[in-house]
């Protein structure tokens, strides 16, 4: 998942953040919508114009995401925040639906709403134009109801992780009974209209000479990507089925003190366990990074007697805390881990550490669960 670097609040409950990228988004809505008001206008006011235009599409790239997520937690599905970037915005909703009705609900909320904008905008062009006679005004409210209306029509495309995509594997779901089958169908959609996109961008780039080629090709290798990632997702969650975060985690795991140096660490049963990742706590117990040996073996030799570890955690992104009740296939599906340097903690309704998931407790889990064992033996061993 993509983490924001600049918060902006919430909006009915729904954290909203953006990525430093969508600077570079809004920069190029912005000139793409100065060149096509350059008939209807010019001057400041032809670019004070250009920049409005350009919020305002991205404020309507947030209502999108914004009826999926807002939907999704009616639904009681559990919505970790929207981000704002590059290619637009993204709704990092935590948990699948439970059932095709409310998979299709929640997929169809941003193409409507897009559509909606659509028709809003091209109603207050009309009314400018009785004001201003096509001014440059005007103009950008067409341009802003033509791009919403596009916008919509794109997400229908019938691929995963496009909205589309969903509409598609809710379809399926609700006639054949079998959500592994729909969700891969929709995956490889997603695939194939990526790889689409790729060539399309390619040829635009190659016989036309056409630079904004090479924004279709980075749109088909991040749908390509996210569709492979739903492919293996969908996997996952159809080997691990109901399985609980409870029980593949690593419980009341050894963790670093906000005061402890490197002495302490190695004074402490750590060194005897083969554990190679460790939560750094608050005093309260409350988790707010990790720490490997390869991260304390990069210490200068000098400084391990007296350099408090907590202050070289690496932190925790939210998509690495987890509940013990969360199905283990989402946690899986959220976060990337890299083996022997990442962990999942686990916390409880007070944020106190519980537990720990490591890529060995994630790979295990999996290839037990592909082999009908389960999840975790029957005396877990010392790791």
């Amino acid at each position: 998942m993509i983490e924001a670097t600049l918060p902006l609040g919430r909006i009915a409950g729904v954290r909203i953040g953006a990525h430093w990228s969508a600077l570079v988004t809004i920069g190029l809505f912005t000139w793409i919508l100065g060149v096509y008001l350059s008939g209807s206008g010019h001057g400041a006011g032809l670019w004070v114009t250009a920049v409005a235009g350009a919020l305002l599409l991205t404020a309507s790239l947030l209502a999108h995401e914004l009826a999926h997520s807002i939907l999704a937690r009616r639904k009681g599905i559990r919505v970790r925040g929207i981000v704002l970037w590059l290619l637009g915005g993204v709704s990092e909703i935590e948990e699948e639906p439970a059932d095709p009705r409310t998979d299709l609900a929640v997929a169809a909320a941003g193409p409507a709403t897009s559509l909606a904008i659509a028709l809003v905008a091209l109603a207050a062009a009309a009314l400018s134009n009785l004001i201003t006679h096509a001014g440059v005004v005007t103009a950008m409210l067409v341009w802003l109801a033509s791009v919403n209306a596009v916008l919509a029509v794109f997400n229908l495309l019938p691929g995963a992780p496009l909205d589309g995509g969903r509409v598609l594997r809710a379809i399926l779901w609700r006639h054949s009974g079998d959500r592994l089958r729909a969700a891969t169908t929709a995956a490889r959609s997603g695939q194939m209209i990526g790889t689409i996109l790729v060539l399309l961008g390619v040829a635009e780039v190659l016989a036309f000479g056409q630079l904004g080629g090479l924004w279709l090709v980075l749109l088909g290798w991040f749908l390509r990507t996210a569709a492979q990632s739903e492919l293996v997702g969908a996997g996952l969650r159809h080997r691990l089925g109901d399985t609980r975060v409870r029980a593949a985690m690593t419980p009341n795991p050894i963790a670093i003190s906000t005061q402890w140096t490197l002495p302490d660490l190695l004074a402490s049963p750590a060194p005897h366990t083969s554990h190679r990742v460790f939560p750094v706590v608050d005093a309260a117990g409350r988790p707010f990074g990790v720490l490997a040996w390869s991260d304390l073996a990069a210490i200068p030799e000098s400084q391990r007697p007296t350099v408090e570890l907590a202050t070289l955690a690496r932190k925790l992104t939210p998509a690495a805390i987890a509940r013990p009740d969360e199905l283990l296939s989402d946690v899986m599906c959220r976060v990337m881990l890299r083996p022997n340097l990442d962990a999942i903690v686990v916390v409880d309704i007070a944020g106190h550490l519980i537990g720990l998931l490591t890529t060995t407790d994630l790979v295990l889990a999996a290839d037990r669960s592909a082999l009908g064992l389960p999840v975790a033996p029957s005396a877990r061993a010392l790791r």
